[in-house]
């Protein structure tokens, strides 16, 4: 298990949204499930706790009731390599949920996730400041990140 695994506190959503991310996210798949005994009135099977990876990261969830709920202060960075990933990954988390500035969204159980090209960084890490700048300004008028528009702000600076 990796030393710092992130906690995800659930209402009632903890199995839908797993089974979700897993779905989405190659090299995923649950890796423990916890469910209600039978002693508990009204909700016989309800998972409890769950483990499960994505990608090579685990995670843990609770369905611990609606007592806390997600906000942009925490959100999940993706990176991807290509458009054809930032545009999958940006229409298939975002479903039900909502799209916001500069390649963040939420899904719908309220998880912010950033998905961001590689490439941005490279770009914005430029040595010459007016190619960075330039890059900058083209990331804040978007809300799906566009490398080919990236990349045309950065040879245009």
């Amino acid at each position: 298990m990796q030393k710092i695994t992130p906690f995800l506190w659930y209402d009632n959503q903890l199995e839908e949204a797993m089974n979700l991310y897993i779905s989405i996210f190659k090299n995923s798949k649950i890796l423990n499930v916890s469910r209600l005994p039978g002693d508990v009135p009204g909700s016989v099977g309800k998972v409890i706790t769950a483990t499960f990876e994505l990608d090579g990261q685990t995670f843990y969830g609770l369905n611990g009731g609606p007592h806390f709920n997600f906000t942009e202060a925490i959100s999940f960075f993706v990176d991807c390599k290509t458009q054809e990933e930032v545009d999958d990954l940006w229409e298939r988390l975002s479903e039900g949920g909502s799209k916001s500035r500069c390649g963040w969204l939420k899904d719908k159980f309220g998880i912010s996730w950033q998905i961001v090209p590689s490439i941005l960084g490279e770009l914005m890490g430029s040595k010459d400041p007016a190619k960075a700048k330039s890059v900058m300004q083209a990331m804040m008028k978007m809300t799906k990140l566009d490398i080919a528009l990236l990349q045309e702000a950065y040879d245009n600076a």
